[in-house]
């Protein structure tokens, strides 16, 4: 680790240190010019209009009474604000009041001089002080001093404390967890099909170290998988030309059941290549979303395999559209067809509406599968029987992961479940809409 690396701005610990030192940097920047705006120490400050007119009764108060006009005259130049005056005395009602400024004068003036509330109509009340002597002065006061916190740098340093930490706050919250949103998203949009974009790879140092690596991961998975399906193809390819001939050599056996035998083999081979091979291709398919009426694709396979002499009936709504890839649905509920009617009699497709999903359940009336093996069941090549000999009556395990596949590139699941009093349910949960899927 390089020395002071956790200041590396670049990096996420560097940026929570900046952070940090910008916050307290402005909370002193502000407090001090707070401070030296209001100057608490200075001696020489303005007192308000409560003791103004508290220094103006005693200094009244203590005058002649025939030098009283030309001070009062003084006074009101001095304190244009005040707007102090003298009354007869009689003329004035003083009203007792026991507001917080009133108190203070009281205690200012003594007990020599009287104050009270004169009666006014404006929104400034008035304030009277009567002297010694029985005279009145009156001004007008905003109410008084001020608490102690108001205007203080006390006040003003929890404000910006708080300011400073709400905006600083949410500019890290921004800066720094908006990566880790896309991160998050690029890694449940992670898909082989090329229609995610790269992983945009900005942020803090460890962030982007992160997005390359997981852009890198994609496309190391990418190009296997896409080495591994056109492999598989190639396999398959070549693996058909001897098959075709071996079917044609075949058909000059002359015992007719060696003749079934082998021709049965083949038929096998050629079925379980195309299958892996339907398998693989799931896994890069780039059939386009569309809208699809799946009540009705359900009743084509019903009557499909009815027309093979399968009793397949369909029961739920007449209509029900949903966001879905067509052909990946048609082939993925007609493999669960395949492997109803291989081990029951009756097969029955329901179809369920509940809120923004459909629940499609394929039901036989067969022996059923065990809960212990339900789960690996869903795994490929894993058959419902325990014989490793097949038959024309036997599948290549293969069906359920299909279509477990599909209802995953849906966005769904596939489940199974047992049915009363015997048999099997498979059960597949689909979105109806797919906003996003439909937009890519």
């Amino acid at each position: 680790m390089k020395p002071f690396g956790f200041f590396h701005l670049k990096g996420i610990g560097g940026q929570i240190a900046v952070l940090v030192l910008a916050s307290t940097a402005a909370l002193h920047l502000v407090v001090t010019t707070a401070f030296l705006i209001s100057r608490p120490d200075r001696h020489d400050a303005p007192p308000d209009a409560t003791h103004q007119l508290a220094d103006a009764a005693l200094l009244l108060g203590s005058a002649e009474v025939g030098e009283r006009p030309r001070l009062l005259a003084d006074l009101a130049r001095a304190f244009p604000g005040l707007g102090i005056e003298m009354l007869a005395p009689g003329t004035a009602n003083l009203e007792e009041n026991d507001s917080p400024h009133l108190r203070g004068m009281r205690r200012q003036l003594g007990r020599a001089y009287g104050t009270g509330l004169l009666a006014s109509g404006g929104t400034v009340p008035r304030v009277g002080v009567r002297l010694p002597d029985g005279a009145v002065i009156v001004g007008q006061v905003d109410g008084g001093p001020r608490p102690w916190f108001w205007g203080s740098p006390w006040l003003m340093a929890l404000m910006s404390t708080f300011i400073c930490v709400t905006v600083l706050g949410l500019w890290a919250a921004r800066a720094l967890t908006r990566p880790l949103s896309s991160f998050a998203e690029a890694a449940e949009n992670f898909s082989l099909d090329g229609t995610a974009a790269p992983l945009p790879e900005r942020g803090p140092e460890e962030i982007r170290s992160a997005a390359r690596a997981l852009n890198r991961m994609h496309e190391r998975i990418a190009r296997l998988m896409s080495d591994r399906t056109r492999m598989l193809a190639a396999i398959s390819h070549d693996l058909r030309t001897p098959i075709t001939r071996l079917r044609l050599r075949a058909e000059f056996i002359e015992d007719e059941a060696n003749r079934k035998r082998m021709l049965m083999d083949l038929d096998q081979m050629r079925a379980m290549l195309e299958s892996v091979l339907s398998l693989l291709r799931d896994d890069r398919k780039i059939e386009a979303m569309t809208l699809v009426d799946i009540a009705s694709t359900l009743q084509l396979v019903a009557d499909q395999f009815g027309d093979m002499g399968h009793v397949v009936r369909y029961e739920g709504p007449a209509s029900a559209t949903a966001a879905a890839r067509p052909d990946d649905l048609h082939r993925g509920v007609t493999n669960l067809v395949e492997n109803a009617v291989r081990f029951g009699a009756e097969v029955t497709i329901r179809l369920a509406v509940a809120g923004a999903t459909l629940v499609i359940d394929v039901e036989d009336d067969g022996p059923g599968i065990s809960d212990a093996r339900k789960q690996e069941m869903l795994e490929p090549f894993v058959r419902g029987d325990d014989a490793r000999t097949m038959d024309e009556s036997t599948g290549f395990g293969l069906g359920l992961s299909i279509a477990r596949a599909i209802a995953l590139a849906h966005g769904g699941e596939l489940s199974l479940h047992d049915r009363v009093p015997h048999g099997l349910i498979v059960r597949m949960r689909l979105p109806v809409s797919q906003a996003s899927r439909l937009a890519a």
